[in-house]
C-alpha cells in the first residue's frame, strides 16, 4: 500500500507537470500569432496599397474600377517623337515620349527643321498607324507644355521609345528625373550609331 500511494503521488506530480507545460505551449503559440497575424495584415495592406498605386498611376485601371491594361487608339502623329491618342476627352491626349528625342520635320519657333525630322515622323506615323498603344509612367507625369510623357508599347509588345532608338530614327534626350531606361536607351542609341543606322548615316552633325 505504501509503494502504491507513492506511484499515486508520482503520477500526480507528472500529471501536473504535463498540464503546466501544455499552458506555457499554449501561451506562447497564442502570443506568437498576436504578434505575427497584426503583421501580417499590415504587410498585406501595404502590398495592397502599392498595387492600387501603381495600377492608377500606370494608367491600368479601367474606367470600372477595375485593374487591366488600358490601350489608347493612336489619333494623330506629331512629330518621331510626339503624337495624340483618344482617352474619351474632347480633346484627346498629346503624349511625348520619355528618354528620347527625334529631329524637327518643320520650322517650330526657334527650333528650325532638322536632318532626318521627316523621316523619323513617317517612320513614327507608320508604326502606329491603326494602332492602339499602352502608356507607362514615370516620376514626372507631365512637362511645361502639358504634355503627357510616357513610355509606349504596342500591342505586340514593342517598346516604342526604344525601337525608335535602336533603329536610328531618334537619339537620347535624358531630363531627370525620368531616367528608368535610360542606359538602356543609350546602349540602343551607341549600337545604332556604330551600324550608320537612320539618322547617324547620313547627318555630320550626329558623328
Amino acid at each position: 500500500m505504501i509503494y502504491h500511494f507513492e506511484d499515486m503521488q508520482l503520477f500526480s506530480i507528472f500529471t501536473r507537470w504535463i498540464r503546466k507545460t501544455i499552458m506555457l505551449s499554449l501561451r506562447t503559440i497564442l502570443m506568437a500569432l498576436c504578434l505575427v497575424l497584426p503583421a501580417s495584415a499590415s504587410a498585406q495592406a501595404a502590398e495592397t496599397e502599392y498595387r492600387t498605386g501603381n495600377d492608377a498611376e500606370s494608367g491600368l485601371r479601367n474606367s470600372d474600377g477595375t485593374a487591366g491594361q488600358i490601350w489608347y487608339d493612336v489619333s494623330r502623329v506629331v512629330d518621331g517623337d510626339t503624337f495624340w491618342v483618344d482617352d474619351g476627352s474632347v480633346k484627346g491626349m498629346k503624349v511625348r515620349l520619355i528618354g528620347i528625342n527625334a529631329p524637327e520635320p518643320r520650322n517650330n519657333g526657334t527650333r528650325p527643321k532638322a536632318f532626318f525630322g521627316t523621316e523619323s515622323t513617317i517612320y513614327l506615323q507608320r508604326l502606329l498607324k491603326d494602332k492602339k498603344v499602352r502608356l507607362e509612367y514615370d516620376i514626372s507625369r507631365h512637362d511645361r507644355y502639358g504634355r503627357t510623357l510616357a513610355y509606349a508599347y504596342l500591342e505586340d509588345g514593342t517598346f516604342i521609345n526604344a525601337h525608335l532608338v535602336r533603329n536610328g530614327y531618334a537619339t537620347v534626350m535624358t531630363v531627370p528625373p525620368n531616367v528608368k531606361h535610360q542606359q538602356t536607351f543609350t546602349e540602343l542609341a551607341a549600337k545604332a550609331r556604330r551600324q550608320n543606322k537612320g539618322l547617324w548615316k547620313g547627318d555630320p552633325s550626329a558623328k
